[in-house]
């Protein structure tokens, strides 16, 4: 809403121009964000279900009633900030409706609990309307790690690709919602590495032709998307530090899972999933991969591994909860630029 007041007001009014540019609308729509969610969580969260503990998982026992789905109030300010300070598409439009539908799904099942295989069907469907967002149902432009070249890729190909990449991402960042500030700090990490990609590169059209990468003329408009969770995930973290007060439970893990994965896609390059959110990666995707393998086709690898990786460093290795934050976090920052700036420049 904000650009179009800047090219109605502008005209009339010199500050008004401010609206237009994307710099000011990342900095003003994430503090926003910051300030809205700051201001709702403590004032909402006694109506949220309370947390039951979780079979199996280290220390469940803390966590016993204290309230869970904070993504029910956060999200729902995102998606009203983003109609705000964003250029409105229906690609936009569509990302907001299925975070809200993500968020609902994911209250219920923190309430309720849906089966393995009804989530797993639920994000399915939503990970394939977020392809269709992306690629807008025309070709796409990908790029690849170590090769020059673009590819240009049927846009059928790229929605079944992209509805994996985007599943994969919603399953990885729910499974590592197990300790107090992982699960909203790494995904913060990996929101501020997209963002500055497709604000600084991708959607910088010299950069990007200095870099051989393609550059997309919407990369700065999705990259306003990452900053603006980063600002809500900055207020939650602030009641999410250990040790906790709130949880975003599968209203908020979802709902965050599924905007990494829309912006990896915008990217062009679904690997970078890999670079941004690795750990994320490691520590929920692995066990997914385990627990499938062990499940349809009857094999059994890792026996002695407990999954999500943060129950296994905390029951098998004594690492405490602050260690496990820490490390986590010093790995993914750590990782991020090094293997993205070879990504970059080895091509």
């Amino acid at each position: 809403m904000l650009p179009y007041l800047a090219e109605i007001l502008g005209p009339l009014f010199g500050p008004a121009r401010l609206f237009g540019s994307m710099l000011f609308l990342i900095g003003f729509g994430s503090a926003l964000c910051c300030v809205l969610t700051f201001m709702a969580l403590p004032r909402l969260w006694h109506r949220l279900p309370t947390d039951q503990g979780r079979a199996f998982a280290v220390d469940a026992d803390k966590s016993v009633g204290k309230p869970v789905s904070a993504g029910l109030i956060f999200v729902p300010i995102f998606v009203i900030c983003t109609l705000i300070v964003s250029p409105l598409s229906w690609s936009i439009i569509l990302v907001g409706i299925c975070m809200i539908g993500l968020t609902v799904f994911g209250f219920y099942d923190d309430r309720l609990g849906f089966s393995e295989a009804a989530l797993g069907f639920i994000d399915l469907i939503f990970s394939i309307l977020g392809a269709v967002a992306v690629c807008e149902l025309a070709n796409f432009t990908i790029w690849l790690p170590f090769v020059t070249s673009t590819f240009e890729v049927p846009a059928y190909l790229f929605i079944i690709a992209g509805a994996i990449v985007i599943w994969v991402s919603i399953n990885a960042t729910n499974c590592t919602d197990g300790v107090d500030g992982l699960s909203g700090s790494l995904s913060a990490l990996a929101l501020v590495s997209l963002g500055g990609l497709l604000y600084g590169v991708l959607g910088h059209e010299e950069i990007s032709n200095y870099l051989l990468v393609p550059h997309y003329a919407n990369g700065s408009t999705w990259s306003l998307l990452a900053f603006l969770m980063v600002g809500s995930l900055s207020a939650y973290l602030w009641f999410n530090s250990f040790p906790s007060r709130v949880l975003m439970g599968d209203a908020g893990s979802r709902p965050i899972g599924f905007l990494i994965g829309i912006l990896v896609l915008t990217t062009g390059n679904p690997f970078l999933l890999i670079v941004v959110a690795g750990v994320l990666l490691a520590n929920g995707a692995t066990g997914l991969l385990k627990l499938g393998l062990a499940r349809f086709f009857d094999i059994r690898i890792f026996r002695d591994i407990r999954y999500p990786l943060h129950d296994h460093m905390r029951h098998n290795l004594g690492w405490s909860t602050t260690q496990v934050l820490m490390r986590f976090m010093i790995l993914q920052a750590i990782l991020t630029p090094t293997i993205l700036v070879l990504l970059i420049k080895i091509r």
